[in-house]
């Protein structure tokens, strides 16, 4: 069983919490708590498995209170934030900060949101917690080229649960010139905008939200829209963005497969594979195709995953070419694709 403390100021949304992990049989709720204060002293006296923390709350907030847990005591954590862009923002510093995973509280329009908490309470009772990544200098280059030239490589990257951690440290590494690079990411719809918005904030290239129709190019970077819409590569020598609706592959939507899949028809051998921390298996038969059409591809070893379960399938499927741990991940990009920049 996987014991779980919920932190949330609100008593409805306790118990709506409470209701949805309660459906899932590997999972034991075993206390609340509405502030900080209470929470302390409830895993010192329960020792849960995993806690879901709301952001804003009495007497101090979560991301104060989640930073005294991850330097004191360790321990997974999920987020349950507002449909808000303060609650995306304060979210993914709290992503930042050590916090496993987040899911949307139910409001106006998504009643369901909280039916994805018990997976994301599942895959953070296996994930390996540790302190947040220290920062590593950004690497600046020269300025990006103007076009997407036939003979550019493509990165494709994938990632779920731990992945705002891994994805922010791979392209604070990326130079200004770096490859055309797309990238598609679990996460809700609402923090995707906030979180392409702090990579860019991050990297010496441009990150964005992709649009339907964005043309790749040296120097851009495009973040796979959350919500009912797949992130594809579309077109011959001229690359663009597909922001495409449709339903979950795989498990998800966006899919990571649906974005590798697309990249080995129009990329072929041009294109480079990249499969980071997160549960499932989402990206291990897409990663397959870019390998099979002559592409190259990395996968992030278990020893530096939050959960070693995507990079793992991946693996096991013959997918991965080579596995390296999280900080070497952006160098070997950045040799792959002749982007080195200037030392």
């Amino acid at each position: 069983m996987i014991r779980t403390l919920i932190v949330d100021d609100s008593a409805t949304m306790r118990r709506l919490i409470a209701q949805a992990l309660s459906a899932d049989p590997q999972i034991e709720v075993i206390g609340e708590a509405a502030d900080p204060l209470q929470a302390r002293e409830a895993i010192k006296a329960l020792n849960p498995d995993v806690i879901t923390l709301d952001v804003e709350m009495p007497n101090m907030n979560g991301l104060d209170f989640l930073e005294r847990v991850m330097r004191l005591r360790p321990m997974p954590v999920v987020m349950v934030s507002t449909l808000t862009t303060r609650g995306a923002e304060a979210t993914l510093a709290a992503l930042e900060l050590g916090a496993v995973d987040c899911v949307a509280k139910p409001a106006a329009g998504t009643p369901h949101a909280l039916e994805v908490l018990p997976e994301k309470v599942r895959a953070a009772a296996q994930a390996k917690v540790r302190p947040r990544c220290a920062k590593r200098p950004t690497a600046h280059a020269a300025e990006p080229d103007s076009a997407f030239a036939p003979g550019d490589s493509l990165v494709a990257i994938g990632s779920s649960t731990g992945g705002v951690e891994a994805l922010l440290a791979l392209v604070e590494r990326f130079p200004a010139n770096c490859a055309p690079t797309v990238i598609t990411q679990h996460m809700p719809a609402t923090f995707t905008k906030s979180f392409a918005e702090r990579l860019n904030r991050a990297c010496a290239a441009e990150v964005r939200e992709a649009r339907d129709g964005d043309p790749l190019a040296p120097g851009k970077v495009f973040l796979a829209p959350g919500g009912d819409s797949h992130l594809e590569v579309d077109g011959m020598t001229h690359l663009r963005c597909r922001v495409v609706p449709g339903p979950p592959m795989s498990g998800h939507c966006p899919s990571v497969d649906r974005l590798f899949e697309s990249v080995a028809r129009t990329a072929k051998a041009r294109a480079l594979g990249v499969i980071l921390t997160g549960m499932g298996r989402d990206g291990a038969r897409g990663l397959l195709s870019i390998r099979e059409a002559g592409g190259r591809t990395l996968g992030q070893n278990e020893a530096t995953c939050v959960v070693y379960g995507m990079p793992r399938a991946a693996f096991e499927l013959g997918a991965v070419e080579r596995q390296l741990p999280l900080e070497k991940i952006s160098p070997a990009i950045r040799q792959l694709t002749n982007r080195e920049g200037p030392r």
